[in-house]
């Protein structure tokens, strides 16, 4: 990579930008023909087709001479004042970084009012408000749809946030930490300690929890070992715990998929859900507490529709 971040290769570019021009002018001034004179007449080429077919050496017309010439010039100005030439910024000192910090900005000052009033509400009373929803929709459909879903349904490793389904709980608080800090969710692969059969077993213990079919011997075999070395995170009943992100197993709710099948992949393989934290994905901007304050209580409001 090294060898194109060299300064070589911006007066190689620079160079080639303008012998093209150059060469470009030139061939065309070349290719040009005098205008005729009063009642001159083409030159006839050597070339005949058809018999009456004809090739003329007419001029070319001065329209499309002074079109050509033009866009010339315009690239030759367009590459002195704005950025093109390699390194060279260009007279006007123009930058697509500036003119982004700009608008942003300018978008700040603008909303800043706006999201001064949201930050005095709490998450549940911003979730009320139509404006506040409209533009945390947008902020969702920017940051989070592309894990969650446009409709925020969710999918296989990522929750259903229409739901009052919760792995970390669905206070206004802990959605806002949620969405601030994310997540790491760990669940180990237990297949190297219960072994193949244990994990089927403990699968239909599983299974057993939330009233899905099973096979009762199995699952009556699964209950200790769930007890030994499940609970810890799960609870015994299965209930879950919020405080590290483990799910309710006794609800019919599933972030991977509740088949048999699946489950025994959870339980022997282990999974790894990760949500990033928000704050480095929206920057820097001085709104940026206002921004995870709406999109929180978008997602708050979401659940509070059902």
């Amino acid at each position: 990579m090294s060898d194109f971040t060299s300064g070589f290769w911006p007066i190689y570019i620079s160079v080639l930008t303008l012998v093209s021009i150059l060469g470009t002018w030139v061939f065309l001034k070349s290719q040009t023909t005098r205008k005729f004179a009063p009642g001159e007449k083409a030159e006839l080429m050597e070339h005949t087709w058809d018999g009456d077919l004809q090739d003329l050496n007419n001029p070319l017309p001065r329209w499309w001479l002074g079109l050509f010439y033009g866009t010339m010039i315009f690239g030759l100005g367009y590459l002195a004042l704005w950025p093109g030439l390699g390194n060279f910024a260009g007279l006007l000192g123009w930058t697509s970084k500036g003119e982004y910090q700009a608008e942003v900005k300018a978008a700040e000052a603008k909303f800043q009012p706006m999201y001064a009033g949201f930050m005095q509400q709490d998450v549940a009373t911003v979730a009320a408000d139509p404006n506040a929803r409209a533009i945390g929709k947008h902020l969702f459909l920017t940051y989070c749809s592309q894990c969650h879903g446009s409709d925020a349904m969710g999918a296989k490793g990522f929750p259903n946030l229409t739901d009052n389904d919760w792995l970390y709980g669905g206070e206004p608080d802990t959605i806002v930490a949620t969405i601030t800090n994310g997540r790491a969710g760990v669940m180990p692969a237990w297949e190297p300690i219960l072994g193949a059969q244990g994990v089927k077993q403990v699968a239909n213990y599983v299974l057993s929890l939330s009233g899905r079919q099973h096979d009762a011997a199995l699952a009556e075999a699964g209950k200790a070992k769930f007890a030994e070395n499940c609970a810890a995170c799960h609870m015994p009943d299965g209930t879950g715990m919020k405080a590290l992100g483990a799910p309710n197993l006794t609800d019919k709710v599933w972030l991977y998929g509740g088949s048999e099948a699946t489950i025994i992949e959870t339980i022997a393989k282990g999974r790894n859900g990760v949500m990033p934290a928000l704050t480095q994905t929206l920057g820097t901007t001085s709104n940026k507490e206002a921004k995870l304050h709406l999109l929180a209580a978008y997602v708050y409001g979401l659940s509070q529709q059902k």
